[in-house]
């Protein structure tokens, strides 16, 4: 049975982060932690919202890794109990947004972290004791500011998903004007997972109207938009629509993933300095590929509906214009310019099998259609 549920307080326009503290106090927050990471800082982003909590008497945790691991959790969870928070604030990309989730399960709960991952049975045991969260993204990307996922290295490597409603935030500011200053390859990376997000949630076959509609429309303002903010950062259009085809992209795949998410989050946990976004495009034209044949023989044909929100001819230019658009962002031509290779695949393919997206593609995969993919992404 599908579950249809949007809860999140959105707001997004320039000037967005003024509302911080008044989402603070209306979530009941009066001492928050403030989760961050060092890039964040440096670029003068915490300054920024500190500044817009002058009521309030924030903690902050700025340690956050480009993939949060357990060990950060449990050191951000030590500030939250050392200073007394009651609540937190999530400042960053997606890393900062997961993390700070996984301090709200770890605030709450006893136990590893592994023990509230999706694929270990542990989302029920995730409660409402969670502490509120409110999140301030400042990427386009992962849209983690409406999920109720988070993504998480636990401390036996894997890289895993938690997944639960009392996780999502209670408020999202979106404030494109936080990503005016994100570096031109680090807006193509989280530019292409904000539309591999819109483009798998909308192939997988779950039933969710609503999450296609919002799906292929991410798509659209994604597609149209993504060269303009890499090419000029300040151009206020460009940042304001990739914001939302972010935040779309993630309000959709509550209704499921697939391959890619399942090989990008495998491949990440094997080697956690690899960029999410940039693996999520490296593996689209090859999903896509393979979901084809799914698609041929549905009646909705949504290969077709993508390829005419992205203003292309047929649903057979879909995977090389995403190919394409790579190479035209400046973005690693494949996973053998990362440094990948085929002695990781047999662990990447365990990996992918396992992962809790893999059982929502459209179509399911065998370990024989990893190694394929994975050889088609080099």
């Amino acid at each position: 049975m599908a579950q249809i549920l949007y809860v999140t307080n959105i707001l997004i326009d320039f000037g967005a982060l003024s509302q911080l503290q008044a989402e603070c106090e209306r979530a009941g927050i009066g001492r928050p932690l403030v989760v961050t990471d060092a890039g964040v800082k440096a670029a003068g982003l915490l300054d920024q919202a500190l500044a817009a909590l002058p009521g309030l008497q924030p903690a902050v945790f700025d340690q956050t890794p480009s993939n949060p691991t357990e060990a950060a959790v449990r050191a951000a969870v030590a500030i939250y109990r050392d200073q007394g928070c009651d609540g937190l604030v999530a400042l960053g990309g997606g890393s900062a947004i997961d993390c700070a989730k996984g301090v709200a399960i770890a605030a709450a709960h006893e136990g590893p972290l592994k023990t509230y991952a999706t694929i270990e049975g542990g989302s029920p045991k995730i409660t409402a004791a969670v502490p509120p969260l409110i999140a301030v993204p400042t990427t386009a990307g992962t849209g983690s500011e409406v999920a109720r996922g988070a993504i998480l290295i636990v401390d036996d490597g894997r890289k895993l998903g938690f997944h639960s409603w009392h996780l999502v935030p209670k408020t999202a500011l979106l404030d494109p004007e936080l990503t005016l200053g994100l570096p031109p390859m680090l807006t193509a990376a989280t530019g292409m997972d904000a539309i591999a997000h819109c483009m798998e949630t909308f192939m997988s076959a779950a039933f969710n109207p609503p999450a296609d509609g919002i799906a292929l429309d991410g798509l659209e303002r994604g597609w149209a938009h993504i060269e303009r903010a890499t090419k000029d950062g300040q151009d206020r259009e460009a940042r304001l629509n990739m914001m939302s085809a972010s935040m779309q992209g993630a309000m959709a795949f509550q209704k499921g993933l697939g391959c890619v998410h399942s090989l990008s989050h495998s491949l990440g946990g094997v080697d956690p300095r690899l960029h999410h976004g940039t693996l999520n495009a490296l593996f689209l034209p090859a999903v896509i590929r393979f979901n084809a044949a799914a698609d041929s023989m549905q009646k909705d044909r949504r290969l077709q509906r993508m390829a005419h929100a992205m203003g292309l001819g047929s649903a057979g230019d879909v995977a090389e214009a995403v190919r394409d658009m790579g190479a035209r962002l400046g973005l690693a031509s494949g996973l053998g310019a990362l440094g990948v290779t085929p002695a990781l695949f047999d662990r990447v393919i365990a990996g992918a099998m396992a992962d809790h997206c893999h059982k929502t593609n459209p179509r399911i995969a065998t370990e024989d259609d990893y190694r394929a993919m994975l050889e088609a992404s080099m």
